[in-house]
Protein backbone atom coordinates (compact mmCIF):
# COMPACT_ATOMS: atom_id res chain seq x y z
CA UNK A 1 0.00 0.00 0.00
CA UNK A 2 1.20 3.48 -0.83
CA UNK A 3 0.75 6.02 1.93
CA UNK A 4 0.38 9.74 1.43
CA UNK A 5 1.77 12.15 4.04
CA UNK A 6 -0.18 15.20 5.16
CA UNK A 7 1.46 17.66 7.53
CA UNK A 8 -0.82 19.84 9.64
CA UNK A 9 -0.38 23.60 9.72
CA UNK A 10 0.60 23.38 13.39
CA UNK A 11 3.30 20.81 12.58
CA UNK A 12 4.58 23.06 9.79
CA UNK A 13 4.89 25.87 12.35
CA UNK A 14 6.74 23.48 14.70
CA UNK A 15 9.19 22.70 11.90
CA UNK A 16 9.64 26.36 11.01
CA UNK A 17 10.29 27.31 14.66
CA UNK A 18 12.87 24.54 15.08
CA UNK A 19 14.52 25.46 11.77
CA UNK A 20 14.79 29.11 12.80
CA UNK A 21 16.19 28.25 16.23
CA UNK A 22 18.84 25.87 14.86
CA UNK A 23 19.76 28.28 12.09
CA UNK A 24 20.28 31.04 14.68
CA UNK A 25 22.67 28.78 16.61
CA UNK A 26 24.93 27.61 13.78
CA UNK A 27 24.79 28.52 10.09
CA UNK A 28 23.24 25.65 8.06
CA UNK A 29 22.19 23.68 11.15
CA UNK A 30 18.56 24.56 10.43
CA UNK A 31 18.97 23.19 6.92
CA UNK A 32 20.46 20.00 8.35
CA UNK A 33 17.46 19.70 10.68
CA UNK A 34 15.08 19.91 7.70
CA UNK A 35 17.13 17.29 5.79
CA UNK A 36 16.84 14.93 8.77
CA UNK A 37 13.07 15.58 8.97
CA UNK A 38 12.64 14.89 5.23
CA UNK A 39 14.65 11.66 5.46
CA UNK A 40 12.57 10.49 8.42
CA UNK A 41 9.28 11.40 6.76
CA UNK A 42 10.35 9.19 3.84
CA UNK A 43 11.11 6.41 6.32
CA UNK A 44 7.67 6.79 7.90
CA UNK A 45 6.05 6.74 4.47
CA UNK A 46 7.80 3.48 3.55
CA UNK A 47 6.89 1.69 6.76
CA UNK A 48 4.52 3.69 8.98
CA UNK A 49 3.87 0.77 11.35
CA UNK A 50 7.57 0.43 12.25
CA UNK A 51 7.40 3.11 14.93
CA UNK A 52 5.81 2.68 18.34
CA UNK A 53 2.37 3.71 19.42
CA UNK A 54 2.87 6.06 22.37
CA UNK A 55 -0.70 7.13 23.08
CA UNK A 56 -3.98 5.73 21.73
CA UNK A 57 -3.26 5.48 17.98
CA UNK A 58 -0.47 8.11 17.94
CA UNK A 59 2.94 6.97 16.73
CA UNK A 60 6.26 8.75 17.18
CA UNK A 61 9.42 8.66 15.09
CA UNK A 62 12.39 10.07 16.99
CA UNK A 63 14.83 12.09 14.90
CA UNK A 64 18.49 11.14 15.00
CA UNK A 65 20.90 13.91 16.05
CA UNK A 66 18.09 16.26 17.10
CA UNK A 67 15.93 15.89 20.24
CA UNK A 68 12.65 15.97 18.32
CA UNK A 69 9.95 13.51 17.42
CA UNK A 70 7.47 13.39 14.55
CA UNK A 71 4.01 12.55 15.90
CA UNK A 72 1.55 10.99 13.48
CA UNK A 73 -1.63 9.00 13.02
CA UNK A 74 -2.32 6.47 10.27
CA UNK A 75 -5.78 6.76 8.70
CA UNK A 76 -6.34 4.25 5.88
CA UNK A 77 -3.70 5.26 3.28
CA UNK A 78 -2.95 8.65 4.89
CA UNK A 79 -0.20 9.46 7.39
CA UNK A 80 -1.23 12.60 9.25
CA UNK A 81 1.71 14.34 10.94
CA UNK A 82 0.24 16.66 13.55
CA UNK A 83 3.33 17.68 15.54
CA UNK A 84 7.11 17.91 15.56
CA UNK A 85 7.95 18.43 19.22
CA UNK A 86 11.07 18.58 21.31
CA UNK A 87 11.01 15.36 23.33
CA UNK A 88 11.47 17.24 26.62
CA UNK A 89 8.28 19.28 26.11
CA UNK A 90 5.18 18.59 28.12
CA UNK A 91 3.30 15.80 26.30
CA UNK A 92 0.01 17.48 27.12
CA UNK A 93 0.87 20.09 24.47
CA UNK A 94 0.80 17.63 21.57
CA UNK A 95 -2.12 15.71 23.06
CA UNK A 96 -4.24 18.86 22.84
CA UNK A 97 -3.86 18.71 19.05
CA UNK A 98 -5.71 15.42 18.77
Amino acid sequence: MTYKIKISEEAKLDLEDAYQWYESQINQLGSEFIRVVDKNLASIQKNPFAYPIIYNNVRRKLLPRFPYGLFYIIQENLIFVFACFHVKRDPQQWKRRL
